[in-house]
């Protein structure tokens, strides 16, 4: 099948489950973009910086591009002028880069929290105490230039069924958690991002609101290396 006839399964399965798909295209050629852009998809997500600049010059203007990988703060800048939303804000100091670069190019930032939920050394994120640590912080409380509008967390993966469950299910009860003690009347405090390829149904079922689909739709990647 095409790219295109992959992400119309993907979007027709979604329908009317409030579920937002963010094709994930890192390590795909702009023209392979090009293509799910003509079906109809605008939202695409990245890993690396230099890779979404890249893809964000070549590409429409008005695609909405997701930061969904580990973001070094040397690296804000380049993407602070377009990016939509950051997905993997880990730490306090990251944040406070965004807001800094956000103010620079006279934007607010939307941004998502990772939250570490795996059973895995290599995963990135905020565990649950450090989550509500940053939110409490007055360096947080001070930043005028980025909204946190959710929560994201990766799966262990190729765990069994139930671990994955039970790793969605955690991040969901700290997302109602911190929706009630911090984001009570922000409608914006509204996404959680969780569910990939392998593991998006479960994520659906415990109640992600976006759900980041990449080889499923694009095929096998051909990696590139970037410098760190």
């Amino acid at each position: 099948m095409s790219i295109a006839d992959n992400l119309l399964k993907y979007k027709k399965e979604l329908e009317g489950e409030n579920v937002e798909l963010i094709a994930v295209s890192k390590f795909n050629e702009a023209a392979a973009v090009l293509e799910a852009y003509h079906a109809g998809q605008r939202i695409f997500g990245e890993n690396i910086v230099q890779e979404l600049v890249e893809k964000q010059e070549a590409l429409p203007k008005d695609i909405e591009w997701h930061l969904i990988g580990h973001l070094q703060t040397n690296k804000v800048k380049y993407i602070a002028p377009f990016i939509k939303l950051i997905q993997s804000v880990d730490s306090v100091k990251l944040l406070a880069e965004i807001n800094k670069q956000a103010a620079k190019n006279d934007r607010i930032i939307d941004c998502l929290l990772q939250v570490y939920i795996a059973d895995e050394d290599t995963k990135f994120g905020l565990d649950h105490a450090e989550t509500i640590e940053l939110l409490r912080s007055e360096e947080y409380l001070a930043m005028k230039n980025i909204r946190i509008t959710g929560l994201m967390g990766i799966a262990t993966n190729n765990a069994p069924e139930k671990q994955t469950k039970d790793e969605f299910q955690e991040l969901k009860v700290l997302f109602d958690g911190i929706k009630t003690s911090f984001f009570r009347k922000e409608d914006s405090f509204k996404e959680l991002s969780m569910g990939m390829s392998g593991d998006y149904k479960l994520a659906i079922e415990e109640g992600s609101t976006m759900v980041r689909i990449g080889s499923s739709i694009f095929g096998v990647r051909k990696i590139k290396h970037y410098k760190a």
